[in-house]
């Protein structure tokens, strides 16, 4: 088994990131330390490396297929050795991103005005994806995990019964809050859905790391008409700048609808070539990567918790069933989101999403998936900026 050291700590400055380098576009500043975009501060694992590195050895790089055995079978290979869950390999396709994906489906199972329905709050964007495809955002609330994720369920049917909602957009698990939708749940959603006329895009990127004893199921366990999966290995192995992704369509009319959005319209069936190669290695070798990351976020996890107990007791948290963001509840500080974000940056210098972007003002995302040296540093800023 091969020894991953998460305590590493790796100088991303330089490299065009997003989270490092164009801190200031987010925050105002460049001289903080940046807790937001979820991509993590963790190296991938040695066999995505390793493939990387030898397809890097052959001096071309041509227009490259997605549509053959080894990128399927490593994700059928994936979901049966993690999730105890057989996929057909006809409804794998490939695509540049989940979100392009959901936009596809938006437009192809609605049209202009009709309801997209979302738990919120909810991964930023979506906002923009629903309304610059000029679809109806129909919110319904999600509890957090301190408020046991409460899904209001009277108001969830009253929003699905609605004439024009046509579409369900699930994340399962749930980005900002973490929330791993159980068995009875998924059937429960299912069969609204259905009732409804209602078709479910699932978004489920988020779906490796989780805590036990939580465990994820894919919807298309429950139903496999009007329903799309959407998925890609870049969260958990940290290759989202690699591009690319992967969906389950049970449906042949709908994969062939997708495929000629795909192709014909779009023409954006050649995949990259270290996105495909990075898929398969990290799924044909990255189990032991997986543990030994879950096992570090969640040390990393109970560091935050004891930090928020002993220094920040105001600060409501509790540990999400799923993915490496703390969703913390700041409405007991007397401070405006805005205020809050001011003491965080321009005096604790640390870079902490505000809540109001995935729509909830009381709250606050925190990227924790970094080396622990990280995470102290910026709690240890986080706590300056609230007590200046």
């Amino acid at each position: 088994m091969m020894n991953y050291d998460f305590d590493r700590v790796i100088n991303r400055k330089g490299t065009y990131s997003t989270q490092w380098d164009y801190i200031q576009d987010r925050f105002g500043r460049d001289d903080i330390i940046p807790f937001s975009i979820s991509d993590t501060d963790f190296p991938v694992p040695a066999g995505v490396q390793a493939a990387l590195e030898k397809r890097i050895q052959h001096p071309i790089y041509g227009y490259t297929r997605w549509n053959h055995a080894d990128y399927k079978n490593s994700i059928i290979n994936w979901f049966q050795q993690q999730n105890n869950y057989t996929v057909n390999g006809d409804w794998i396709l490939y695509s540049p991103s989940v979100v392009f994906s959901i936009a596809t489906f938006i437009r192809l199972k609605s049209e202009p005005g009709d309801g997209v329905a979302v738990f919120t709050p909810m991964y930023d964007a979506f906002y923009n994806v629903i309304q610059a495809n000029d679809r109806q955002l129909m919110p319904v609330r999600l509890g957090s995990a301190q408020q046991g994720y409460q899904i209001d369920w009277d108001s969830l049917e009253t929003i699905l019964a609605q004439k024009n909602t046509k579409i369900l957009l699930l994340t399962n698990p749930h980005n900002p809050t973490g929330k791993v939708f159980s068995k009875a749940e998924l059937k429960q959603l299912v069969t609204l859905c259905q009732h409804y006329h209602v078709f479910i895009i699932s978004d489920d990127i988020h779906k490796d790391i989780v805590y036990a004893p939580n465990s994820y199921t894919p919807v298309t366990t429950y139903t496999q008409t009007d329903v799309v999966l959407c998925c890609s290995a870049t969260k958990t192995f940290n290759t989202p700048g690699l591009i690319g992704s992967y969906l389950f369509v049970p449906e042949e009319t709908l994969r062939d609808a997708f495929l000629l959005e795909l192709k014909q319209k779009n023409a954006l069936s050649s995949a990259s070539i270290f996105g495909i190669e990075s898929q398969i290695a990290a799924y044909d070798t990255g189990n032991d990567y997986l543990v030994q990351l879950t096992d570090y976020l969640q040390n990393n996890f109970d560091y935050l918790g004891h930090f928020l107990q002993d220094n920040l007791p105001e600060v409501g948290f509790k540990q999400p069933q799923a993915t490496y963001l703390a969703w913390m509840d700041i409405s007991k500080l007397g401070l405006t989101s805005d205020q809050l974000q001011d003491r965080l940056i321009n005096t604790g210098r640390v870079g902490i999403m505000p809540g109001k972007t995935y729509g909830d003002r009381h709250y606050l995302r925190m990227n924790i998936a970094c080396p622990l040296s990280k995470l102290q540093e910026g709690l240890k800023r986080m706590e300056h900026g609230i007590r200046s």
